[in-house]
């Protein structure tokens, strides 16, 4: 693995890892807060959090770095937010209810299931054997989980949460669409308004906001869990495309589910352990995929934050700099080569029959 590929998949993954321990730390908040209200202020939370990151480097001086919003980008982020922000964590919260921790936290596993359909299906995403051998096998842990006696049951507590899921699959591959810009700026509108909402509706719904320190705790939850991972995930975005990050972003599940047996004293079933291993291979077998064939860059003009590389080989003027990362308008020249690359900003692009 390159360089270049190296640094977006350690975003993945401690974006991954943020938002696995949020489950487990959500189950707990349940016990004071109300399921919907709670789906509100963890996006809130996260809304608030970057928002008072964004000021105080505004006060301090500091420019942003990433390209900003613009108004194409404005329908895909509706979207965004109200499958990922307003519809998601209020499914999930509900499923948190009526399961473990434990359990629900594998389970979100099926996310990286919903990415990769949406991503393959309507937006014509490559995915090739190995990413759906990898889904097959997390389908099927899914499915070991819900055996009971001979039989496949699936309990409301799980079906809320796989169709929490499909939201965050379909807010995945809306997200990807404005991923070229700002990441903060993205998550922030996303946390306010999506919380907002879901706040108010739960207010109205007769909810009461928990005490000083449990409403400390759960705006603090909400901004590392889907604050900062949502963060990573965009900027991960950037350079592997929907269904790769979607796939390092499924270990989010295992951490979860680690995290609820060590604090919530989830039982060490054997359901449990074997619907992990088929998810883990599942998992291994999308992280090992290696892409390679010769392709095509069309001529394209966009902006985002870049640096200098076999993509980026274009001339300066003025005081822009050329040797760390930077933001403006520039234009690739078509280009024909061939490197291990992902679906990202440069790769989305057709395949022929065999491409990799």
């Amino acid at each position: 693995m390159t360089p270049f590929m190296q640094r977006p998949v350690l975003l993945a993954l401690l974006s991954a890892a943020l938002f696995g321990l949020a489950t487990p730390f959500a189950k707990l908040l349940l016990d004071g807060t109300e399921a919907w209200l709670l789906a509100g202020l963890l996006y809130l939370g996260a809304g608030l959090g970057l928002g008072i990151h964004t000021l105080l480097r505004r006060l301090g001086g500091r420019a942003p770095r990433e390209a900003p919003l613009t108004r194409t980008d404005l329908p895909w982020l509706a979207g965004a937010i109200a499958a990922g922000g307003v519809f998601a964590p209020v499914l999930l919260m509900f499923g948190l209810n009526l399961t473990t921790a434990s359990s629900g936290s594998l389970l979100l596993n099926l996310e990286a299931i919903a990415t990769v359909a949406v991503a393959a299906l309507i937006f014509r995403e490559h995915v090739g054997g190995r990413l759906l051998l990898g889904a097959a096998l997390i389908i099927a842990g899914a499915m070991a989980l819900s055996w009971q006696g001979g039989f496949f049951v699936a309990d409301a507590g799980a079906l809320l949460i796989a169709c929490a899921c499909i939201a965050w699959g379909v807010d995945n591959n809306l997200t990807r669409h404005i991923s070229a810009a700002d990441p903060v700026q993205i998550t922030m509108l996303r946390g306010l308004i999506a919380g907002g909402v879901n706040v108010s509706i739960g207010l109205a719904g007769g909810a009461s906001l928990p005490g000083p320190a449990l409403l400390a705790g759960t705006l603090f939850t909400g901004f590392l869990g889907y604050g900062v991972s949502l963060v990573l995930f965009v900027m991960s975005l950037q350079r592997l495309g929907t269904a790769r990050t979607g796939a390092y972003f499924a270990t989010a599940p295992f951490i979860g589910a680690a995290a609820a047996i060590a604090l919530l004293s989830d039982p060490v079933t054997a359901q449990l352990l074997v619907a992990g291993a088929l998810m883990a291979v599942g998992v291994w077998l999308s992280l090992t995929e290696n892409h390679v064939h010769m392709h095509e860059h069309d001529e394209l003009e966009h902006s985002h934050r870049h640096t200098h590389d076999t993509h980026h080989q274009h001339t300066h003027s003025g005081n822009e700099p050329s040797d760390a990362p930077h933001t403006h308008a520039h234009r690739h020249e078509p280009l024909t080569h061939a490197h291990p690359h992902w679906p990202d900003l440069h790769h989305r692009h057709g395949h022929k029959d065999g491409a990799g």
